[in-house]
This record gives structure tokens, sequence and C-alpha cells, in this order.
């Protein structure tokens, strides 16, 4: 766990993605040309299992200890109530003038796909993420996708509001949703995170769907200093390492001593548990406030904690993150389960252009217009001559004849 400046880091991981994107793009072919067949047998190859649909009962009708339940329906409370405030955002509006009527409707997409990870943990948090922004939206046909049917999990997407469940895992999963499964027609979207081929088959097929963003192995950038404890900064940097063996997890700081420190908890706290994921560490130095920010900014972090001593750097600088957690008591872990907002975050720097999920990702905003025929004579002779400019002929007829 070497110490590297600023100036000679380089975000690890992009040639095997590109590996990774190759063979997903030869598995979609497969699936494309033998339809429900090729997803059967790469499911059969991968996992070890045939897809299955799985009819959900009642939440509380699954064998949970009563601690889980208790937390389960706490957390979807508040992400329920997070969700709801971002719905109020959304709202149809209309504008009048002396032409005509103008506006938007704001409407929820039909049906929607939650791709739930399996492999080696039942991410119930993942559930309830997905299907309640979706429920919120007003979106009627809400399927859970997982290669896991652990009952925790079927406990989660059935008070998340799923109605529907198909065990299914990979880029087959993604495939799936994109190209219908077993009489179920296509999603117009799916959202979740995954691992690198779910997120590679995303980006392959979102010309075939929607997708909230590539949500790949998990992503953390801590800027800290000395007033962080260690054995915190150490423990959040494996609480999203043990995620993957991909995950990436970078820690940046104006002070050696605090990477120096960093990295003896990291070690230590590793050895303790030898049996969990580490992921790849980074360890980068800054020289000062406006280096921090750089960092954060070109890496576009899926997580980005901020812990340093007030008035060292202006938040309002940093822009490109899935989701930033500020202060000590911020951990990140708290974001994946319970405080509220959506734990479903881009990563491999698609922060730069788009946020985590959220309500308005299973809206549509449909525009209309209805214009007046007296109101017609003033304003089409302004198109007219944009399509004379065009030397779009059809589109200058059509308005004039209407005159």
């Amino acid at each position: 766990m070497e110490i590297v400046e600023l100036e000679q880091w380089t975000r690890p991981g992009l040639e095997e993605a590109d590996a990774v994107k190759t063979r997903t793009r030869d598995m979609l072919a497969e699936i494309e040309r033998d339809g429900d067949a090729a997803i059967r047998r790469l499911s059969q190859r991968f996992d070890g299992f045939e897809p299955a649909f799985i009819e959900l009962r009642p939440w509380r009708d699954y064998p949970l200890e009563k601690g889980l339940q208790r937390a389960l329906k706490t957390a979807s409370k508040r992400i329920e109530a997070f969700a709801e405030t971002q719905r109020s955002m959304y709202r149809d509006v209309l504008r009048q003038d002396d032409f005509g009527r103008y506006g938007h409707t704001v409407v929820p997409l039909d049906r929607m796909a939650a791709y739930i990870p399996g492999g080696r943990f039942p991410l119930v948090s993942t559930a309830l993420m997905t299907l309640i922004p979706a429920r919120v939206a007003g979106v009627p046909e809400r399927l859970a996708i997982s290669p896991s049917d652990h009952p925790a999990l079927l406990a989660a997407a059935s008070l998340a509001g799923a109605n529907g469940f198909l065990r299914l895992g990979g880029a087959q999963a993604v495939a799936a949703a994109a190209f219908g499964f077993a009489g179920r027609p296509k999603a117009d979207m799916i959202a979740g995170p995954g691992n690198a081929y779910v997120n590679a088959a995303k980006a392959l097929l979102q010309d075939r769907l929607k997708i909230d963003s590539l949500a790949g192995p998990s992503e953390l950038l801590t800027l800290c200093d000395e007033t962080l404890d260690p054995r915190w900064l150490a423990l959040d940097v494996l609480a999203q390492a043990e995620h993957d063996p991909m995950a990436l997890s970078v820690v940046g700081a104006c002070d050696r001593q605090t990477l120096v420190r960093a990295a003896e908890e990291i070690r230590a706290q590793s050895a303790a548990h030898p049996d969990r994921e580490t992921g790849v560490v980074n360890l980068v130095h800054c020289r000062d406030a406006d280096q921090l920010v750089e960092l954060a900014n070109d890496m576009g972090p899926e997580h980005l904690h901020v812990s340093l001593k007030p008035g060292t750097l202006d938040a309002m600088r940093l822009k490109n993150y899935g989701s930033l957690f500020i202060g000590p008591y911020s951990a990140v872990a708290l974001g994946d389960y319970c405080s509220g907002p959506n734990h479903t975050l881009p990563t491999l720097g698609a922060a730069r252009c788009k946020g985590g999920l959220h309500v308005g990702d299973f809206l549509k905003i449909l525009t209309f217009q209805e214009i007046d025929g007296l109101g017609y004579a003033d304003l089409a002779p302004i198109a007219i001559e944009m399509a004379k400019t065009e030397r779009l002929t059809f589109h200058q007829k059509s308005l004039e004849t209407r005159l």
C-alpha cells in the first residue's frame, strides 16, 4: 500500500473493464440470437441453476428474526420518505400566451426491473433502494431480478413493492430485462448495481432500455486529515472493499502521516479478518485543498466522504460524485442502509455526468402544445423564415398552407 502523489495517480482497473465488456458483448450476441434458450444456458453455465419465477408472499410471512424485521421496516420508511420528498419536485406545468397553451405532464414508466446482486451476501438493502423509488414514482410493474433466493431477500423485495421475482443473475439477467424472458415483456428500465459483467451489460444495452447508471464494483474516496480516527477510516475503506474484489477505495490527504496511519490501520484490520475481501486501496498525497478538490472531481467517485477540519475545503467546489458524506459521523455504511438517499450510485467516473438513482429516473416528462388558430398567423412566419434558411421545403409548405 504505497503513497503516491496526485500527479502520479491513475484510476486502476479500466483495462479489465474493457476486457469484461468484450466478453459480455459476445454473451449478449448469443442471447439475441438464441433468446430464452441462451439465457437458460448461460445461467446454468455461470450460476449452476435454471432461471425461475418465484411467487412472492407477504413480507412478514418469511422467517426473519425480529431485529431484522424491525430494521427492514424502519429503513424502508426512511427510504420511502426521502423518495416522496423527491417526487414532490415533479409536477405538471402549464404555460399560456397569445398563441396557445404549452406544458408538460409527468408520468411513470410502465415496467421496471430491479437487479439485486446475489453472490456472497443477500443484499436486502438494494431491494429496498431500487424498488421503493419506483413504487413511489407510480411504476405499475416492478420486477425484482436476482441470482439469490435467500428468504431475507425475498422478504425485502416483497416489502419494497416488487410484484414479480425472477431468480437469474449476471449479464443474462440484464438481457432478460432488455429483451423479455419466458413470455414476460421487456422492461422500460433496469436499475441496480452489480458486478463488472452486469455493469458491462447495462452499458451495452442502454439503447434497448433505460438504465439508472453504470453502478458496478463499489468505490470510495475519503478526503481526510488527522481529525478522522484512523480506525474509523480503515473500517470505512474495508466496508466498501468487502463488496467485491474489484472494489476501489482511495484515501486522499495533505498530511503524509495521516496516510501512513491509515495504511497501518487498514493492514491491521485486514489481518484481523482474513476472510473478507480487501479490494484495491490507493493512498494519494495532495499538496493542498485545491488538489483534494481536483482528485475528487477527476475521479468522480461513487461515494465521497469528506472529514476535514472546518474551513479546510468548500464542499460546494465538489461537483462529481454519486453521493456526498460530510463529517466523521456520516459513515458511508449508514447511507448503504437507512439514512434515506439512495445507495445505487454511478461508478467508473460516470458521476461526472449522472447522479445516483432517484424517483425522477422512473418518470417521463411529456411536453404538449396547442396553438390557437388566431395566434397561428403571427407565429407561423417565424418558423417559415427558419425553414427557408434550412432549405427544408416541405417544412415551409406545411406552414404556409395553413395561413
